[in-house]
């Protein structure tokens, strides 16, 4: 097939921000994990929200938002991350709605799959639940990980293990194994939950009053060199920057800070990341798809600087 319908496998692309089918950053679609450095999977699921529903849209909203990230070099890096990293969009995990019970199992197989191919997977959710099945593909293959978390919430309430919620991933996360809470940081939390399992906690107000620099400083002191997951819940930001989120809470981070952490903590080992709580029903003008994508987007310059290196 043509490369211009096809996609390019690296290098930016060229078609028109309007215009193209709305893969993530104008990525080749395609199956052939193996022959990718990166996945960006969508997971459209969001049946364990407590509040407003609407996340199951989130991977395509940010697909649609990433495509203003065209073929130029991108900002900050001010290069194209793509020239040697190989990066697919291989579309979105299957599961079968009439049956939620089965949903976990689902989500985490076929992670698994990706990760087990040696493709390094950024996932687009969904709700925070998601987040649980990921890092159980992850912690499979990599062991125990430190968890870099922005979030309006601790995400810690009580699980007796059966339970499908976006505020418990980080009790069974903890409950079996698969994070270190020593080397685990929260950032931008601004509610109140009933336990921290020793995970280091920056509420909002430490954040503004540190700025991305000092933030960025705190969680690589926290995390150290060891394996490394993030994951991005957009209510982490003010609902001033991302209405379009179920469970949105005033006082939290701008975009630009945000952004800017991300990118400071760019050199650690991250093995997997994912975005996830957009709603695009409650959105304004794509503001939240926008950053959740931006989010997404400086992750990759960040591990296109280590595929420069090798």
């Amino acid at each position: 097939m043509d490369n211009a319908i096809a996609g390019p496998v690296t290098g930016g692309s060229h078609e028109p921000t309007f215009a193209g089918a709305p893969s993530f950053m104008r990525r080749r679609f395609s199956k052939e994990i193996g022959a990718a450095d990166v996945v960006v999977w969508g997971v459209p699921f969001d049946c364990a929200t407590s509040n407003r529903p609407g996340a199951r849209f989130g991977p395509a909203a940010m697909r649609r938002a990433s495509a203003i990230f065209d073929g130029d070099p991108q900002y900050p890096s001010r290069r194209d991350p793509f020239e040697r990293m190989r990066v697919i969009d291989c579309g979105d995990c299957f599961f079968e709605y009439e049956r939620l019970d089965r949903a976990p199992a689902a989500i985490e197989a076929q992670a698994r799959q990706i990760v087990d191919a040696g493709a390094h997977l950024v996932s687009l959710g969904g709700d925070h639940f998601i987040t649980l099945p990921l890092l159980r593909a992850h912690a499979a293959r990599h062991g125990k990980l430190a968890l870099v978390q922005f979030d309006a919430h601790q995400d810690t309430w009580d699980d007796d293990g059966a339970k499908i919620s976006h505020g418990t991933f980080v009790t069974r996360a903890v409950a079996e194994g698969l994070i270190d809470p020593a080397r685990s940081i929260q950032l931008g939390v601004r509610t109140v939950a009933p336990a921290d399992y020793g995970i280091e906690i920056i509420d909002a107000d430490a954040c503004l009053a540190l700025g991305a620099g000092g933030v960025a400083a705190r969680v690589r002191a926290r995390v150290g060199p060891g394996a490394a997951y993030l994951t991005f819940d957009i209510d982490a930001l003010d609902p001033a920057f991302a209405p379009g989120t179920g469970t949105p809470v005033a006082g939290g981070l701008t975009s630009a800070m945000a952004l800017a952490a991300v990118w400071d903590i760019r050199g650690l080992d991250w093995r997997g990341m994912d975005v996830v709580e957009v709603a695009p029903a409650y959105d304004h003008s794509e503001i939240t798809a926008i950053a959740a994508a931006s989010v997404a987007q400086r992750y990759l310059q960040g591990l296109a600087e280590k595929f420069d290196g090798r």
